[in-house]
């Protein structure tokens, strides 16, 4: 295990350690001085979302970075996706995402990506913790200034922006011919990173947009907008889709790898839909990689039986778009000379289209492939494109339980035999410890013989074990309904 890196980089509240601009810059030293043992004065770009500590960390990591000899490309606000986009496009040793991605506004993290535009492998993030620890301790054998020394002169800082915009219409090529003239999409930006680049998207293509929390101030990222809200709130999003008779509504996380959509009625379109969706399109089209789906354990049932009468093929994966792309990379490897896509993701919107140039979830793209997959099929609507990918009912439960006691992996893995033995209809069960949060997560699911209020009772009797034994029993619980979006208020 790391100390510092999580599921999805470092994460924190700024502020804290090592969420400080001094951890920032001996981050920053070690990465250029590995990265300088691979190329002289290698080249690194760097991109933030819109929080307001994220210009401070990201101008101490760029110190680091500098003073190891390595070049670094500032693009400023940028979804996730564009940063991996971009630096494999221009062939940089590095990419770096300063954001937090969906989480509150006070708290922000730190994401590398090597030359592929994939993740750092966790070997290598170990081996970046254990030559930050001698600077750290102050047991440097540079002196009490901790300073790394990677190259004998600085690095250069550019300037990224026309990079940016080369990863916009890299957006619109991608769908020769595409014209969304006639349609009215609603815009959620969350005050995210997709703040600037998602109308500039839909409206080049020639849609009528109507644009809704883009105006970012620092600190009202993801507040109540934003992907998570919508998956909580739908019809704050449905109302908007009815006054201005849209045909959808799109709805994004902070950092602009995730997307919700709402259809014209009003119903949640989730991960497991835009699955099934995009699975049964890239199949027709002869596109789909192995004739398969990469999804996670949190799935719901009734994608696995829509793939089923598909004859398309499912793997799972532990919670986490890391082990996603690490299965469709495997399926890809299995077949070098395919055209075809790889496609994988999580019922939060977080998926994953891999090719040749992408190996990142990216939400702007992945829209734009649910809406072309509309429009090709003439399905006529979203709605009635949904309808197939039939959902059984389903909750996930989120504890507060704080930094006490964990239960553990066994343990927790005994529980759930025990929970699906002492709960007749239920289909699955999985606890597990959320690897960037300090909470408990619960998902059940039922054969429709309970439905979504009965498993939240049996949900709410789990998390309450937890807190007890993290000595967090005050701790908030929230409870979503994933079957049809919003939250559930039983017992509390």
């Amino acid at each position: 295990m790391t100390e510092y890196f999580g599921t999805d980089g470092v994460r924190g509240v700024v502020g804290e350690w090592p969420l400080v601009p001094e951890f920032c810059l001996y981050l920053g030293q070690v990465a250029g001085a590995v990265l300088g043992e691979v190329k002289k004065s290698p080249t690194v770009v760097i991109g933030r979302d819109t929080r307001q500590s994220g210009q401070m960390l990201q101008e101490a990591l760029t110190a680091g970075f500098l003073a190891s000899g390595a070049n670094v490309i500032d693009l400023g606000v940028v979804p996730t996706p564009g940063v991996a986009w971009i630096l494999r496009s221009i062939g940089a040793e590095a990419g770096v995402v300063i954001s937090a991605s969906h989480n509150p506004p006070e708290q922000n993290g730190i994401k590398f990506f090597g030359n592929t535009g994939r993740k750092l492998p966790e070997d290598e993030e170990r081996r970046m913790e254990q030559l930050l620890q001698p600077f750290i301790s102050g047991e440097s054998s540079e002196g009490q200034n901790r300073f790394v020394r990677g190259s004998s002169k600085q690095g250069r800082l550019q300037d990224g922006k026309l990079l940016v915009e080369q990863y916009i219409q890299g957006l619109i090529d991608e769908h020769p011919g595409l014209n969304l003239g006639g349609m009215t999409i609603v815009l959620d930006c969350a005050n995210g990173a997709a703040y600037q680049v998602a109308p500039e998207v839909f409206g080049r293509l020639g849609a009528r947009t109507v644009v809704i929390h883009a105006s970012p101030n620092g600190w009202n990222i993801n507040a109540s907008a934003g992907s998570e809200h919508v998956r909580r709130q739908v019809r704050d999003i449905g109302m908007l889709i009815e006054y201005y008779q849209a045909d959808l509504g799109l709805a994004f996380d902070g950092d602009a790898d995730r997307v919700i959509l709402v259809d014209e009625k009003e119903n949640l379109v989730d991960g497991d839909h835009m699955l099934g969706i995009l699975a049964r399109y890239l199949g027709q089209q002869g596109k789909l990689l192995s004739r398969s789906v990469v999804t996670t354990w949190m799935r719901n049932s009734g994608l696995h039986k829509y793939l089923e009468q598909l004859d398309i093929g499912m793997f799972e994966t532990p919670v986490g778009d890391r082990y996603v792309v690490e299965k469709l990379l495997e399926l890809s490897e299995a077949a070098p000379n395919s055209a075809a896509i790889g496609l994988g993701g999580e019922q939060s919107g977080h998926i994953v289209l891999v090719d040749e140039a992408h190996s990142t979830g990216d939400g702007v793209r992945t829209a734009l492939y649910v809406i072309r997959a509309l429009r090709e099929t003439g399905q006529g609507s979203l709605s009635s494109f949904i309808a197939e990918v039939g959902k059984v009912p389903q909750i996930i439960a989120s504890a507060d339980v704080g930094h006490g006691p964990r239960m553990s992996k066994a343990d927790l893995s005994a529980l759930e035999a025990r929970v699906l033995n002492d709960h007749p209809g239920l289909l699955r069960v999985n606890l597990r410890y959320s690897g960037t949060e300090p909470l408990f997560r619960v998902m059940l699911e039922s054969d429709g013989g309970l439905d979504e209020n009965a498993l939240a009772l049996i949900a709410i009797g789990l998390c309450r074990q937890m807190q007890h034994l993290a000595g967090a029993a005050d701790g908030a619980i929230d409870i979503l309904n994933s079957t049809r979006g919003g939250v559930i208020e039983v017992g509390r």
